[in-house]
């Protein structure tokens, strides 16, 4: 197991939650893609190894994990969400044509995190995000 991924299964048992087989599984999968990963991607690496694994127990385990903090959902844009292990806050530039990802740090974001919940009151809970546009190599010419 990587240190990233046994740093999580500490909290996991020091919060008082069983560590089960599933659980450990997708986070290792998650550590070791390095990025983001749909259920059904989660399910596709794991299914070899953990063939008596279900969709619907990823599902669940995601939304276990999830919801305690250990990882973060993501939404594509297109109705999908993707899941990564909870890290440093930053947030994702997306090419809507050829799927090319780049990381941003949310530094660049937290004036304009500061500036909403200043002007509006919100606590803001939520910070991670993906921007969707195009790349330099796709954008349109003569943009």
């Amino acid at each position: 197991m990587t240190c990233s991924a046994t740093h999580v299964t500490e909290q996991i048992r020091a919060r008082g939650f069983r560590l089960t087989q599933p659980r450990m599984a997708i986070l290792n999968v998650l550590y070791e893609a390095g990025g983001h990963l749909t259920p059904t991607e989660i399910f596709e690496h794991l299914h070899p190894k953990l063939p008596h694994v279900s969709e619907p127990t990823i599902y669940r385990n995601l939304d276990f994990l999830r919801l305690n903090g250990f990882v973060r959902a993501t939404p594509t844009g297109n109705g999908r969400l993707e899941y990564e292990i909870v890290g440093h806050p930053h947030h994702h530039l997306r090419c809507q044509d050829c799927g090319t990802e780049i990381e941003i740090e949310h530094s660049l974001l937290q004036p304009l995190y500061e500036r909403l919940e200043q002007s509006t009151g919100y606590r803001l809970t939520e910070t991670h995000h993906t921007f969707l546009g195009y790349c330099p190599r796709c954008k349109p010419k003569g943009e």
